[in-house]
Parts: C-alpha cells; sequence; structure tokens
C-alpha cells in the first residue's frame, strides 16, 4: 500500500482487568495527587458501582469530591457545575466514571482546571491549549472508546452540540474494569456494543486523510471481538469474558477511530439524539445500514466494507466477489441489530417522518464528520437516507 504521512496519538496507560477499578487506587492517587475530583452520574451512584472505588480512594487521598449531575448528552451547564466544583476542593486530579457522558464531562473539567482556558475558544479540532489537570477515565459502558479518543462532546444549546478534539485531552490512564458492565441492561449493552461496531467501520473506511494502517489494523481486531461476544453480553449479561471482550474491542475502536475518524453514520445520528434524545449508540444503529448502503455506490467503499466482512461473520463466502459480499455484510448487520432487540425504524422510536427535513438540515450542520465519509452527502441525500430510515 501507499503511505501517506500520518499521526497517531492514544491514551498512554491501559489497565484491564477484572477488579482493576479498586486495584489500581494506589497508582490512580499518586497520578492524581490529594484532592480528587470523581465525576460520574446518579444512576451509577445508586448502583453502588462506585463504592469499591471511592472506598479505596479515601484510603490514599485527603480529598475525593463526588461530582454526581452528569446526563445523558450533558450541558454546557453541567460542564461549568463540574468546573466549580474542581475549583472549590483546588482540584489536583480528576477521575471520570461511567459512560461517555462522564468521561466527556471530565476531560474537559480537567483541561479548563489545568489551563483556566476559555472553552468557547478550545471547540473545535486541536483548538484546546491546555496543559490540564491528572485524569484518569473509568468507562463503565463498552461502545464509546472514550477513554482513548482525544474528543468530547456537550450539548450547548437546546439541540446543538459541539466537540473539543484535542490530544491534551486524551487521559494519563484508563482503566477497563469488566465487572463494571456487568449490571448492564440488555438494550444498552445492544445499542453501545453497535455504537463500538461503528466506530471500527467507520474508522476503517474513513477518507480522512490520516487513515492508516494502526487505525485499519485496530478496527479489524475491534470488529472480531465485537462481533464475537455482542449476542452473549445482551443475552447472558453476567458471562464476564464476553464483558471483557466488548470493552476491549470498544476500546481498539476507539484507538481506530481517534486517528481516523468517523463519519456520516455519526453526522446523521446527531440530529435524532440532539432532538428527540434517543441514546447515542441507537441513534447511529438506526442509520448504519441505510448509510452503508448510500456508501456502497462507491467502488473503493464496496471493496472496503467487502474486506470487513469476514472478520465480523466469519461465514460469509468471500468467493462471491465484492458486490455480493458488501451487500451481504449490510443485510447482516441489519440483522444483528434486530436479533439483540434493537428498534429497526425511526418511527419506532417516536419520530415522526415529517422531522426527516430538519434533521437533514441539522446534519449539514456537522461538517468535521461530513467530509471524512468515502461519498458526498447533500443535504437531500440525508433526508433521503432518513426517509428510507422512517
Amino acid at each position: 500500500m501507499s503511505m501517506n504521512n500520518f499521526t497517531f496519538n492514544t491514551t498512554s496507560g491501559i489497565r484491564f482487568g477484572s477488579g482493576m477499578s479498586k486495584i489500581c487506587v494506589e497508582e490512580i492517587s499518586k497520578k492524581l495527587g490529594p484532592n480528587i475530583l470523581f465525576i460520574t452520574d446518579k444512576g451509577l451512584m445508586s448502583l453502588n458501582l462506585t463504592e469499591p472505588t471511592l472506598n479505596e480512594l479515601s484510603k490514599y487521598s485527603s480529598t475525593v469530591e463526588v461530582f454526581q449531575d452528569v446526563e445523558a448528552d450533558p450541558s454546557i451547564k453541567t460542564l461549568y457545575s463540574s468546573i466549580e466544583a474542581g475549583k472549590k476542593i483546588n482540584a489536583t486530579g480528576v477521575i471520570g466514571f461511567g459512560g461517555g457522558s462522564s468521561m466527556d464531562v471530565a476531560k474537559l473539567t480537567s483541561l479548563i482546571l489545568g489551563s483556566n482556558e476559555n472553552i468557547e475558544e478550545a471547540w473545535g479540532v486541536s483548538n484546546a491549549k491546555g496543559p490540564r489537570l491528572p485524569l484518569v477515565l473509568i468507562p463503565t459502558t463498552a461502545g464509546t472508546g472514550s477513554e482513548v479518543t482525544p474528543i468530547s462532546i456537550i450539548t450547548v444549546g437546546e439541540e446543538e452540540k459541539k466537540g473539543v478534539s484535542s490530544s491534551i485531552i486524551l487521559p494519563d490512564i484508563a482503566i477497563l474494569d469488566p465487572d463494571l458492565t456487568i449490571g448492564l441492561p440488555a438494550p444498552t449493552t445492544a445499542a453501545t456494543g453497535i455504537d463500538a461496531m461503528v466506530h471500527a467501520i467507520e474508522g476503517y473506511t474513513s477518507a480522512n486523510k490520516n487513515n492508516n494502517p494502526i487505525s485499519k489494523m485496530l478496527a479489524i481486531e475491534a470488529l472480531k471481538l465485537l462481533s464475537s461476544s455482542i449476542e452473549k453480553a445482551v443475552f447472558d449479561g453476567s458471562n464476564i469474558e464476553a464483558r471483557g471482550n466488548m470493552l476491549i474491542g470498544a476500546m481498539l475502536a476507539g484507538k481506530s477511530f481517534a486517528n481516523s475518524p468517523v463519519a456520516a453514520v455519526h453526522a446523521l445520528a446527531y440530529p435524532i439524539g440532539g432532538t428527540f434524545h434517543v441514546s447515542h449508540g441507537l441513534s447511529n444503529s438506526l442509520v448504519l445500514p441505510y448509510v452503508l448502503r448510500f456508501n456502497s455506490v462507491d467502488s473503493k467503499t464496496t471493496k472496503n466494507y467487502a474486506e470487513l466482512a469476514p472478520f465480523v461473520f466469519p461465514d460469509i463466502n468471500i468467493e462471491k466477489g465484492n458486490q455480493a459480499v458488501c451487500k451481504e455484510f449490510i443485510d447482516r448487520l441489519e440483522n444483528l441489530s434486530q436479533k439483540i432487540g434493537l428498534p429497526q425504524k425511526l418511527r419506532e422510536v417516536n419520530i415522526p417522518k415529517e422531522a426527516c427535513k430538519k434533521m437533514a438540515s441539522d446534519a449539514m450542520k456537522q461538517t468535521r464528520l461530513l467530509v471524512n465519509n468515502p461519498r458526498e452527502v447533500t443535504e437531500n441525500d440525508a433526508l433521503n437516507i432518513y426517509e428510507a430510515a422512517w
């Protein structure tokens, strides 16, 4: 293959294993200093998932302030409240414990507390100045891969989301503890699992000029782990091996798309989540087959999808030629999402058909994602995709 120049950044330390969120506490507190801001959500607090880590932390750190007000699609107001909580204790380090939302808030809280910069100037790609405070991320879902991505997404208006993308907000350590995902309900396991698969598929086929052999390799390994474990994790939630595979798969997919960014599936998912408060993973899942079919008109993309097919569905007959393999790949992804119990159509999540027009217009604002799509998407294309998914 011809080699382009590329850059590859990732989280410097990863710790994986059952009980790791408790085992690593001494290392965490050394890294984060005496005053720790612990960012999570009320749901995880009420499930007592945070308790073992917090109890252990109290042995090593003089102050552990818990900020538990993170909501799904966190707002700018929540981010400001979290920063205030950190200032009050003169935080020396930050932990993000939870799904993508808690980790996203933790990334930007550590940035603003560490640099005192204006968040309005940090939005976008490579605009954050830093430094940030020491940062540890502990995911409790296997989906976003946020623990290894340089991206944080915050809801800034009624429906608009903005992002900071900068290697400065990659954490010092990511801790992957499959025990924390055991209690995850089947629908959440399914939606976050498909989200991780989308990260790998879009990372592999990204038109971004930084698409590179490392991202491609990670995407393949992610898809092998995710596709072979997702059904087990959904239908037998206490299967620790499946849970571990999902966590590692989501992390590898995160590393892939952090360096070879995602595209139109995500661009079209954002208006579904922003306007109708459908979870990010489910929003991706709803448009996935329709965006892939749209993209597969391009022969290079057909070839890419056909290359991925046997890693996701090992029994697929690759002798049939790229076109047929690509078609079967997309059909089978759609069947997988149905099999694990996810809604298949926009109308099933109470989105009216007339909303397709506004969502198509909103999707066009996601230029940082659309530029990575292997095929150009016009507003009319987006409308056709939403109507097909309705």
